[in-house]
């Protein structure tokens, strides 16, 4: 890529400004000091927070630039266009769309594990049975976060994230590109060859192609991909506070001379 194209890039991405909310850091009321039963839940928490939004906020990044990129491209020759595709455009619109189910898994290990050990409170006789990271699924999310009310509406904010409307309207982009091949960006086919097995066992084979995903068509699918997981965000910290303050509620309690 020479230097004009970078400086139109440049202009284009300032030009836009703030494409979306950020996601907020620095909201967490726990209190800073705990028994270490706590130690878990408070370092959880900590991590958990700011690497959501890490991760919200960086998705928010990769948008902005695909916006500013789509808006340089139609200045560019062949050449130079295809080179800009290849090594900027491609690369961040593939990590943009896988990232939206990675954002929704980081939402269910939170709440599975900050309500796991939240529910001590909860729960009599209360048993660390959470089970191992790479078998925690939303099915553990809600198992765990059911005994705290602000949990429905999270739930049903995170089911927006990476659900079926999204899969089709990217053509099923990530599970292709960790299974198969996945669309391109912007140039090139794929899918000449598709095995087809009937109900009935039958096999067959189609021929076509599958089209490149053109950013005036991922773009406001990304978009509003981020506002859900902004939204999710929010109900995030509803549910984390509540956590969070009933955990600090026991500990006056208990400083006091009270049990729970």
């Amino acid at each position: 890529m020479n230097i004009s194209t970078y400086t139109l890039f440049k202009k284009e991405r300032k030009k836009l400004g703030k494409v979306a909310p950020y996601a907020p850091y620095g909201w967490q009321i726990l209190n800073n000091t705990l028994p270490i039963e706590w130690f878990a839940y408070s370092q959880f928490m900590q991590e958990h927070t700011s690497e959501l939004a890490n991760s919200i906020n960086e998705l928010n990044h990769h948008i902005g630039s695909l916006m500013a990129w789509e808006a340089v491209m139609p200045h560019l020759k062949e050449k130079e266009l295809n080179r800009t595709i290849i090594n900027h455009v491609s690369p961040i619109a593939t990590l943009s769309l896988l990232m939206p189910y990675a954002i929704r898994s980081r939402f269910i290990y939170s709440v599975a594990h900050l309500s796991h050990q939240a529910n001590m409170l909860k729960i009599n006789n209360w048993v660390d049975d959470l089970p191992i990271d790479t078998e925690i699924y939303f099915k553990q999310a809600d198992e765990y976060g059911r005994e705290w009310s602000a949990y429905s509406k999270l739930k049903k904010s995170m089911e927006k994230i990476a659900n079926k409307q999204y899969s089709t309207a990217t053509h099923d982009f990530r599970h292709s590109f960790n299974h198969r091949y996945s669309p391109r960006i912007e140039l090139g086919l794929t899918g000449l060859v598709t095995r087809i097995v009937t109900s009935e066992g039958a096999v067959s084979y189609g021929f076509g192609e599958t089209e490149p995903l053109k950013l005036k068509n991922i773009i406001p699918v990304l978009q509003e991909q981020h506002h859900h997981c902004i939204n999710s965000y929010e109900k995030y910290q509803i549910l984390v506070n509540e956590q969070s303050e009933a955990i600090n509620q026991h500990i006056t309690r208990s400083s006091s001379g009270h049990s729970r």
